[in-house]
């Protein structure tokens, strides 16, 4: 399995943005230098954030994105989901019955083993996702990292966001 790098952006970005105080945004520009991104690149993923409701784009001179739920309310399969969408990870072609020993239609009703274990992986996976929200995460990074380098984050990010 493989996610997209999108998914990861999308993910930093969100984290960023659920550390803004209220009223404050940050504009696409600030969040691809953060993030060393392609601006127009990261600009889908964050119209794409902003289509599945995560975070809202405000326009003007002093829009930006801001998150439009609580970091607590966000899972990452949220975010997952919007960037590379819903679609099953694993899709059974069915190739058993492709075989020169081919059963009649009615013994393939049942998915096969593989088939079976595929989903209950996907399952496992996405239950897990769900299960983590975007406030898990930055309490993580805050715990994780050095105060000096958060006391630089911050001021960084306050150098560029924007009060609405």
């Amino acid at each position: 399995m493989k996610l997209s790098e999108g998914v990861e952006w999308g993910l930093h970005c969100v984290t960023v943005l659920a550390g803004l105080p209220p009223r404050a945004t940050l504009p696409t520009k600030a969040l691809a230098e953060y993030h060393g991104l392609s601006e127009t690149y990261l600009a889908k993923h964050l119209q794409a954030l902003t289509n599945a409701g995560i975070i809202e784009s405000l326009p003007g001179p002093k829009g930006g994105y801001r998150l439009r739920r609580a970091p607590e309310e966000i899972t990452m399969l949220e975010v997952v989901e919007a960037i590379d969408g819903r679609e099953p990870l694993f899709r059974c072609a069915e190739i058993r019955q492709r075989s020169p020993l081919t059963q009649e239609s009615a013994q393939y009703r049942v998915p096969c083993g593989i088939h079976i274990a595929m989903a209950r992986a996907e399952k496992a996976w996405r239950d897990a996702l769900r299960t983590q929200t975007i406030a898990d995460i930055v309490s993580h990074y805050q715990q994780s990292t050095g105060e000096q380098r958060l006391q630089e984050s911050a001021e960084w990010i306050a150098g560029r966001m924007r009060q609405i």
